[in-house]
């Protein structure tokens, strides 16, 4: 029973099954671990030495809300080709303190939220938070984006689209026309889409797209977590129709107040380091993944992030994880971020030799 003092929004969240995940890891002696969702590299040099700059110097104290200067103008030039003339950008606390922002600014009691199933496993709970009414899609034939089942979805209390392209958990990054078909959905229905960009840097097979070069009031959310192994730091960014950005300025004033403010001057240094090499070795470690399970397995190959949602090849997601993890292995159920129970997901975040011993102990499940 809950405690009398709770807020009904508590009641919103349950992050029972990545933390039982977490716990066993610390417990295991030599976990093969391929759960986590962040990069297994350290953050580069560079930034490394901006933060411990910006620290010495004494840059300790609160910054603007909306970041410092310097920073705001180098994410204006990387913004500056979609052309859009109302637009302007904001430096947050992380991606997901955008997202928190853009729902709270946008969202009131009852409108309803539209994501896509397979989703990341914030969505849902954080449209409760805001009061709003989740709605799950599922994703079309190898969890591309079908826009003729949003299209079917959308109801008078219809407030906002949420696209992750490419895509956590699947990894899966949507082709230019889809992200074309649903930012024009949205702008012909005037709801608002807001664009989940966080592994924008890891794209492997064809350039990054973000639907807002087809729609100019796309709320984008994008940050350094990913792309530079700074998950810890929170740091992200927010780009938009000015008005919505300055909505949720208010609302970061009277909550993260601003982005930790030498991390800022570190996402500045972030900003001159080319991490092609890292893509260019997760895209190796996609290959090598997919190559040791795709005769075993029914998965799509992904084409960005830097995961793999494979379907199970038999019983329950329970029963399946629960066989993995009698043998080390840390996987993520696929129920964490669907309704159905269907698949599971792999992060290839990691060492090689991790992935091998993870394929090996796949294989042997898989056969069992």
């Amino acid at each position: 029973m809950a405690h009398p003092w709770l807020a009904q929004r508590t009641s919103a969240f349950d992050s029972s099954g990545i933390r039982k995940i977490f716990d066993l890891a610390a417990k295991m002696r030599s976990p093969i671990n391929l759960s986590i969702g962040q990069p297994d590299y350290d953050v580069p040099e560079p930034v490394k030495e901006a933060l411990f700059e910006a620290v010495r110097s004494g840059r300790n104290g609160y910054s603007a809300t909306q970041g410092i200067a310097p920073l705001r103008e180098a994410l204006r030039g990387r913004i500056a080709p979609l052309g859009h003339a109302d637009r302007d950008v904001f430096v947050c606390s992380g991606t997901s303190g955008g997202l928190v922002l853009a729902l709270m600014a946008l969202i009131d009691p009852g409108d309803e939220v539209i994501f896509f199933d397979p989703y990341f496993v914030m969505y849902p709970s954080l449209v409760r938070m805001a009061g709003g009414v989740p709605v799950p899609v599922d994703c079309g034939p190898g969890f591309g984006i079908d826009v003729d089942r949003v299209a079917a979805a959308i109801t008078p209390r219809t407030k906002a689209i949420i696209v992750n392209s490419p895509a956590n958990p699947t990894g899966v990054q949507a082709s230019e026309a889809d992200l074309r078909a649903i930012a024009e959905l949205a702008q012909a229905k005037n709801v608002c889409l807001i664009s989940d960009e966080i592994y924008s840097q890891f794209s492997y097979d064809e350039p990054f797209v973000s639907p807002a070069r087809f729609n100019e009031r796309t709320i984008v959310i994008d940050g350094f977590s990913k792309s530079h192994g700074m998950t810890g730091w929170r740091l992200g960014w927010v780009h938009g129709p000015q008005e919505l950005i300055d909505a949720m300025l208010k609302l970061q004033q009277y909550t993260f107040v601003c982005a930790p403010h030498p991390v800022q001057w570190a996402g500045l240094a972030a900003m001159d380091v080319d991490m092609s090499r890292a893509v260019a070795d997760y895209r190796g470690k996609r290959d090598r993944i997919v190559a040791g399970l795709k005769d075993l397995y029914e998965l799509t190959v992904p084409n960005g992030a830097f995961y793999v949602f494979p379907k199970l090849p038999w019983g329950s997601g329970d029963e399946f994880i629960r066989a993995a993890i009698e043998r080390e292995l840390l996987i993520i159920p696929g129920s964490i971020f669907s309704r159905h129970d269907t698949h599971f997901r792999i992060s290839f975040a990691a060492d090689d030799k991790v992935l091998d011993r993870g394929i090996e102990v796949l294989r042997e499940l898989a056969r069992r």
